[in-house]
Order: structure tokens, then C-alpha cells, then sequence
């Protein structure tokens, strides 16, 4: 099929597929300073850009990535001259601009492209009720339909996850559709994921367990839709639209708090630790990568980690001491994980701390160095995706 469709944005379509931009610059990402702005290096000169996306992205922003830009006219009052609007993952473009996705909705709505909106009309885009801002108010068989559309693009082997950041936002808009629906009018939300190539979609319970519950407890008064969509390498939106399945038994017994972690910290420079019955250590600098688990309460167990406490309860406690808190990662599910994890991590790591928290198992250690930051590191971001995303294709298939 073919798109025919000119939006807000005033790019047309023509026979391969909608066109939301146009005179696209390549570039090469170098860092991220904010949630908003992107270095990268265009036409051999480093350049600032926007980036209207604050989700993590940190699978997909890894060092020398390609991304695709808008240059805009110097006429136009922009702080920034450019805008990110795609990052390649896999050779395949996968469309940052959030605002763009309620064209694509639009477009799919308009082309009966949904299952369950066949024949709705929009109505208007941004509908306000109450104190909240819908991005759809559609028509469909006299009735009216509110929609929220939300913009995916956390994804790897055959499953798509969203959110990859917590967003409370997310989480009150599912709660007052919800809310509607029990008054009498229909609502729904609708994952747009920018990949051609899963099969599934879940609310991602690592990162925000409280949207994962939130959307499993609404599914029956809200209707909740995902479909993967195919971009061109000159983001053209193909013609191939794939309806994703939800497997909600899986949703319900992974999300809750107990699972396996990654803690990282950064040490600044070498240090000589008494790290309690290991007794004096010698630490080199750079960074740490801790894995531990929790069978409740996965989440106070993780941010006592962060604080400095003077009551010592494991190894981590003496090194947390002199350590910077970088990151963590938790790695919510009814598995038994921790050792599997410190196993992986120990491929990939330049050096490990003999005897760390390895007490109760046959592990040599739980605790690895790196000299660089792991969160750009490309092996460390693949087992994240294969523990937290990869991993669940067999219990689906199960």
C-alpha cells in the first residue's frame, strides 16, 4: 500500500511511504551531555544537536553510532542548528523524534493499519480532559475514543519494551484512561516500536515496575495495542506494519520487586581498602561492576547500595565508601540470576576482585573492573539486552 498523507510538519508522501523529512545529514555520535543534546561530529565538523527524546537510549547511543539530522535554516532562531531524528541500530534506522510518532499513528489510523480502530475518524489531536492532554480523540462507530500514543524504541531479538526510563507521566496517563473507560467511553493506548523485526511487546519491569504493573492492571478497561513499523535508510515509512503480541501471564510474574542487579561505581584513582575479612586490597582505578540479588524488596536493596552507611552488611559497603555511584541495573524476575550474571560480566571485564561477595556460591567473584565507563561499552550494553529482553523469548515460547 501506499501512504498519502501531508502532516503538521509539511513533508508529502509519495508512492514508497510517508515523508517527514527531508535533505537528511548524516553524523556520527560522539556524546550525550543532557537528555537534550547530542555531540556528534557532521560534515567533518563536531556539532552540537537536539535530541527530542528523553528516553536512556543507551543501547542505542554507543560510541561512533550513525545518526541522521535536519539541518535548519539559520533564519529559523534555533539555539541549535541541528536535530537528531534517527540512530542506525543493526543497519536499520530506528526514528527518535517522539513528536513525529502521532504522524505515524495518524497515519495508520487514517489507513485502517490498526486492529480494533478499524473505520475511526480523528477528531482532534491533543484533546484536553480534565487537567491531562490526550494525544486522540477519535470517532468510531458513533462512539468516541480517546488515544495515547507512545513512541518505542527499546528493542532487541524478537521483543520491544517501553519505557526505557521511568516515566511517571506514562503511568497517570494509563490510570485516567482507565478512569474514562469506567465512565462509558472507550480509550486505548498505542506502542508505536520502530523495528520491523519483533514479535512481542511488554512494559518494561526492570527500569519502571510501576508502569508494568499499572498497564497489567488496566488492560481490561483500557484496549492496549503495539505494532512494529519499518523505516527506509531515507526515513520513508514502509508499507509493512506487524501487530505485536502481549503475553500478559509473563507481564504478571515478572513484575515484582525481586531479582538479580548490576551496581557500577567509579573509583577516581588507585586506592589500598581494608575490605573487612579480605583484609587490605588494592584497588586501580576506573570502574566497578557489582552483581547481587534479592528475593523482595529488589529496589530498597539497590538504593541502599547507593547511600553510604556505616552499618558494613556485605563487601560492597567498605568499597561504597570511596566509590562513586554511577549506575544500576535491575534485573527484575522469579529467576535465580546472580551468578549467571557475574559469569558473563566476567568475559567482558578487564580485571576482577578475587573473594568479593562470593560467599555463598562457587563464583570466584561478584565483583569486575573496567578502565572505561561500561555504558559505552557495546559487550556490557548486549548483556544487559540478553538478561533483561533477550532471555524471556523462552518463557513466551514456553
Amino acid at each position: 500500500m501506499a501512504f498519502r498523507y501531508y502532516g503538521p510538519m509539511g513533508k508529502g508522501v509519495n508512492s514508497e511511504g510517508m515523508e517527514l523529512f527531508d535533505d537528511l545529514k548524516e553524523g556520527i555520535f560522539q556524546t550525550r551531555p543532557n537528555r537534550f543534546v547530542v555531540e556528534c561530529t557532521v560534515e567533518g565538523r563536531n556539532v552540537r544537536a537536539y535530541l527530542p527524546n528523553p528516553g536512556r537510549l543507551t543501547e542505542l547511543f554507543l560510541p561512533d553510532s550513525r545518526l541522521l539530522l535536519v539541518k535548519h535554516d539559520p533564519a529559523s532562531g534555533r539555539k541549535l542548528a541541528y536535530t537528531v531524528v534517527a540512530v542506525e541500530k543493526d543497519g536499520v534506522p530506528v526514528m527518535l523524534h517522539t513528536h513525529s510518532t502521532n504522524d505515524v499513528a495518524r497515519v495508520l489510523i487514517e489507513h485502517d493499519r490498526i486492529s480494533g480502530l478499524e473505520g475511526a475518524r480523528i477528531v482532534k489531536t491533543e484533546h484536553t480532559i480534565g487537567h491531562s492532554r490526550f494525544d486522540f480523540l477519535l470517532s468510531r462507530e458513533g462512539r468516541e475514543l480517546v488515544l495515547e500514543v507512545k513512541s518505542c524504541t527499546l528493542f532487541s531479538g524478537r521483543i520491544a519494551m517501553f519505557p526505557d526510563a521511568i516515566t511517571d507521566r506514562g503511568r497517570r496517563h494509563l490510570m485516567e484512561l482507565a478512569e474514562l473507560s469506567r465512565t462509558g467511553m472507550q480509550t486505548a493506548v498505542l506502542f508505536i516500536v520502530h523495528s520491523p523485526s519483533v514479535d512481542y511487546f511488554m512494559p518494561e519491569h526492570h527500569t519502571d515496575l510501576a508502569f508494568s504493573r499499572t498497564l497489567f492492571d488496566v488492560r481490561h478497561d483500557v484496549m492496549v495495542k503495539a505494532v512494529g513499523v519499518t523505516w527506509a535508510q531515507d526515513l520513508r515509512l514502509g508499507s509493512a506494519v506487524r501487530e505485536l503480541s502481549i503475553p500478559w501471564d509473563l507481564v504478571d510474574r515478572e513484575s515484582h520487586d525481586r531479582g538479580s542487579y548490576i551496581v557500577v561505581l567509579r573509583l577516581s584513582r588507585d586506592r589500598v581498602m581494608e575490605i573487612g575479612d579480605l583484609g587490605k586490597m588494592r584497588f586501580r582505578k576506573g570502574y566497578y561492576l557489582y552483581t547481587g540479588s534479592a528475593k523482595a524488596d529488589l529496589t530498597q536493596r539497590i538504593e541502599r547500595h547507593r547511600r553510604i552507611t556505616t552499618k558494613v552488611q556485605g563487601h560492597i559497603d567498605y568499597l561504597r565508601r570511596c566509590a562513586e555511584w554511577h549506575a544500576s541495573f535491575p534485573i527484575r524476575t522469579s529467576d535465580e540470576l546472580e551468578c549467571d550474571l557475574a559469569s558473563a560480566l566476567g568475559s567482558i571485564a578487564e580485571w576482577s576482585v578475587p573473594g568479593f561477595s562470593a560467599i555463598d556460591c562457587a563464583c570466584a567473584t561478584h565483583l569486575f573492573g573496567m578502565a572505561g565507563d561500561p555504558l559505552h561499552n557495546a559487550a556490557f550494553i548486549d548483556i544487559l539486552m540478553d538478561f533483561r529482553i533477550r532471555r524471556l523469548e523462552k518463557k513466551i515460547e514456553a
